[in-house]
């Protein structure tokens, strides 16, 4: 059960309306990595866990809150678009260096939501479902999710950077704060269910089932031999269970294809078919 109350869970109070930055906020509600992502992503994986009660009860807890910051930016986008397009575009005409920037308005905001938030990207890309991840292995649903609040993060505090409305940073402020701790707890469960589980998702499969001879092999497919360099061609592997190698000239391990004909009735190209020569 869910219950709404009417306060915000922080501040969503603009200077001053701008429907060109509004668009711009759209990334991170509707966005891949936006708010409205990891709301769905989270409590599914809550609804869904099978596990310890505790990550059933921490992934809602984190959903609901995202929740929270859908709200908030849904309210901020609307006070952005406040007054716009009529106040705005009068401004524009008497000035045409405000008028190329009302180009980068959404025009939906005023045709399609009047003036409100729409479950988009920037670019007017409806949010889609499958830019979430719930696969019931808790180990790997915790890495997708410490790397969706790092892409998350890493767009606000861009928005960040490209505003001097004082409100919308110090509510882009609180953002990026709850991502640092959100950033913070799933190296935290991901650092709990490694240690219990091992590295390898998933760790219930026998390893004796795959083909442990390149298990621990980093294959250089490029131009150059930087990569060996890097700590995953030497040494211990991460797992615990091998040691990196570095094969500098990997040699192709499987066979020529060869393809059975299609039926006739496919009206593929023969086989043997060839372009006779121009005489």
């Amino acid at each position: 059960m869910f219950y709404h109350i009417k306060e915000l869970q922080y501040d969503a109070k603009p200077d001053k309306p701008d429907p060109v930055y509004a668009k711009k906020l759209q990334e991170i509600l509707g966005g891949q990595f936006g708010e409205m992502s990891v709301m769905i992503q989270y409590l599914f994986q809550g609804w869904n866990c099978r596990g310890e009660k505790k990550y059933r009860d921490m992934l809602l807890d984190i959903g609901t809150e995202e929740i929270a910051h859908c709200e908030m930016l849904a309210t901020m986008i609307a006070k952005l678009l406040d007054g716009a397009p009529v106040k705005e575009q009068e401004e524009a005409a008497k000035n045409p260096i405000i008028l190329a920037a009302m180009g980068g308005m959404n025009p939906q905001h005023a045709i399609v939501s009047g003036l409100g938030a729409k479950p988009d990207d920037s670019m007017g890309y409806p949010w889609n479902a499958r830019y979430t991840i719930a696969s019931g292995n808790l180990l790997a649903d915790f890495r997708a999710n410490l790397n969706a609040e790092s892409q998350g993060r890493l767009q606000a505090v861009r928005l960040y950077e490209i505003t001097n409305d004082r409100g919308v940073k110090d509510m882009l402020s609180f953002l990026i704060a709850r991502d640092t701790m959100h950033q913070n707890q799933w190296m935290a469960a991901i650092a709990e269910l490694e240690q219990k589980e091992g590295f390898i998702v998933p760790n219930t499969f026998n390893r004796e089932n795959e083909k442990q001879e390149v298990s621990h092999s980093f294959m250089n497919f490029s131009k150059g031999t930087e990569s060996a360099e890097g700590r995953w061609a030497q040494g211990p592997s991460m797992d615990g269970t091998g040691t990196f190698e570095y094969i500098e000239n990997p040699e192709a391990m499987g066979q020529i294809p060869t393809m059975t004909p299609p039926p006739p009735y496919i009206h593929g190209t023969p086989p043997d078919f060839h372009i006779p020569p121009m005489e």
